[in-house]
């Protein structure tokens, strides 16, 4: 922004290091970049999105509106009326980006954060498929994307337990079909949370960006912007 001076966070060569420190950075916003491996990670039009891209929080201006998980179910649970397909009616429960609240008043989205590693995908038993290579679980070749293929799917659950108990635990299985869930398809490369976030607390960010370095569960998240907001812990 004009006006504004441009920070920066550098997390080449970055193995461990502070929550606390992390966090204090993480929501820098629009006046904000962040640096990758050498890669400048930006927000890009959708258009010219490149692959590994992921949707960040600056947690200064989410509110907990909850509008991101609306828009997200209306985008990706569509219903047909007369055979045309139109938006859905809303529903969070079909939300692919979940709001956790804590207290004091904390306010966490959570969504896949498209790890690098993908261990969602390493821990998929079903046997890649000779012409596709693909397992059940596998990234869409567009946006890399995580995406599950219900008919090879043998439903044991293994992608959300390793993705609660080594990332950020995005993937809900279907109380039904026991099928993995609430995994974040970037709308294809057009997020609606980020489009129709009224406080502008989404960003679409891209460039050399790996996402596991952001796979902090809510309840650590909040943790640490408690301290930071209410006890003022340096």
């Amino acid at each position: 922004m004009k006006g504004e001076t441009l920070r920066t966070i550098d997390l080449r060569g970055v193995t461990d290091f502070s929550r606390r420190d992390f966090l204090r950075t993480a929501g820098v916003g629009s006046a904000g970049l962040i640096t990758f491996g050498g890669w400048l990670v930006k927000s890009v039009s959708a258009q010219e999105r490149p692959a590994y891209s992921l949707i960040v929080v600056d947690f200064n201006k989410c509110t907990g509106c909850r509008t991101c998980e609306a828009v997200c179910s209306q985008a990706n649970e569509k219903v047909k009326l007369d055979g045309e397909e139109l938006l859905g009616l809303g529903n969070p429960r079909f939300s692919n980006v979940r709001v956790y609240s804590f207290n004091p008043p904390v306010e966490i989205p959570n969504r896949c954060v498209m790890c690098g590693d993908a261990p969602c995908i390493e821990a998929c038993p079903v046997p890649p498929d000779p012409v596709t290579g693909r397992k059940a679980l596998y990234r869409d070749e567009k946006t890399l994307a995580i995406k599950n293929d219900p008919e090879r799917c043998v439903a044991c659950g293994s992608c959300a337990e390793v993705c609660l108990d080594k990332r950020v635990g995005a993937i809900i299985l279907d109380p039904v079909t026991s099928k993995p869930g609430g995994i974040c398809n970037l709308c294809e490369g057009d997020p609606a949370c980020v489009k129709y976030c009224p406080f502008e607390a989404l960003t679409h960010v891209s460039g050399g960006l790996d996402g596991r370095h952001y796979a902090l569960p809510p309840e650590k998240v909040a943790q640490e912007l408690i301290s930071l907001w209410y006890y003022h812990q340096k």
